[in-house]
């Protein structure tokens, strides 16, 4: 536990200070996010808060983590270092989205060379693809659901806070320490992040998060558990963006146009935006429904089968009925 403490304050001490220190730097290098008709911002807006995020993680556990653990943690640590040096080019000149989703794809693969991978299937080949669709999706939802000050940061500290409460609470210490490291750095960027922002993360910190979530949803394990009795709890934690990313999708397949490349305001934040909430409003909502599916989880990971498909049914029902009336509403 004091491990686990420390880890955390020093990314959230890090965080703290690197990311004013990455806003000037953003600001004198002309790494800003300008404005336009489909941005909610005004002005232009400096974007290395995922680098600051980034050094905050990887100093808190280079001091404090468990050396024990250091093999486990490089393929995770190189893959999260190499998607964020994807978002960091793709802020400073641009990037085509096809080189950054095969980008993401080489991520994941070095998860999977290196014994990273999900394991719900005798199949060795099934097992790597729903692994590289796992860390894409999940790196991709992160990315998209980046479109409100605070939301991204905030959700991401939220999933990482309850995935490190169940690996504490389950002897897993590699993704508690994981989780501990994210959950200070996301914390230290999201006092400058959260509504009115005066830095972003930029795709270098949403590309980043989502892709140390996914590698941690992997690494959770549940040994008291059968695999079918806890295969989805990860889906429950990070529940948000994969909803958010879901109905985009629909959304934009719906009006006949690309979903991952057609920019536009026709997010969950933006639609409850649309029903009378202030930014700041929406915003916290969506916390409010992370912080719920997160106790789902935490419920899950202590039930039985019978008790976890409920959960996991009440949930599903819930969802499918709010991406209807959203999507309803955008008609």
């Amino acid at each position: 536990m004091t491990t686990l403490v420390l880890i955390f304050a020093t990314a959230l001490v890090f965080a703290l200070g690197a990311t004013p220190l990455a806003r000037l730097i953003a600001l004198r290098a002309d790494v800003v996010d300008r404005p336009n008709a489909r941005k909610i911002h005004a002005t232009p807006m400096p974007r290395l808060g995922g680098v600051a995020m980034y050094g905050a993680f990887i100093v808190a556990l280079i001091l404090f983590a468990d050396r024990f653990y250091v093999s486990q943690m490089i393929s995770i640590l190189v893959g999260a270092t190499w998607v964020s040096f994807l978002g960091l080019w793709d802020d400073r000149v641009g990037l085509a989205a096809s080189w950054k989703l095969i980008g993401q794809i080489a991520g994941a693969l070095i998860l999977v060379l290196t014994g990273v991978s999900v394991e719900l299937f005798p199949y060795a080949p099934l097992n790597i693809a729903i692994t590289v669709l796992w860390v894409v999706g999940i790196t991709n939802a992160l990315n998209l659901l980046d479109n409100m000050d605070g939301l991204s940061g905030g959700v991401a500290a939220i999933a990482a806070g309850f995935f490190l409460l169940i690996a504490a609470l389950n002897g897993q210490y590699l993704v508690a320490m994981l989780s501990a490291a994210l959950l200070g750095a996301a914390l230290g960027f999201l006092v400058y992040n959260f509504n009115p922002a005066r830095i972003f993360m930029g795709d270098a910190g949403s590309l980043f998060l989502g892709f140390l979530l996914a590698a941690v949803g992997i690494k959770l394990r549940f040994l008291h558990l059968p695999v079918i009795a806890t295969w989805f709890i990860p889906i429950l934690v990070l529940g948000v963006p994969i909803f958010d990313t879901t109905l985009v999708v629909i959304s934009r397949l719906r009006r006949g146009v690309n979903p991952l490349t057609t920019p536009g305001t026709d997010h969950t934040s933006h639609r409850l935006v649309a029903r009378g909430l202030t930014r700041r409003a929406a915003v916290v909502r969506l916390y409010l429904v992370a912080s719920a599916l997160g106790i789902a989880a935490v419920i899950c990971a202590h039930g039985n089968v019978v008790i976890n498909y409920a959960v996991l049914t009440l949930a599903a029902i819930v969802g499918l009925v709010a991406l209807c009336v959203l999507e309803w509403q955008q008609k």
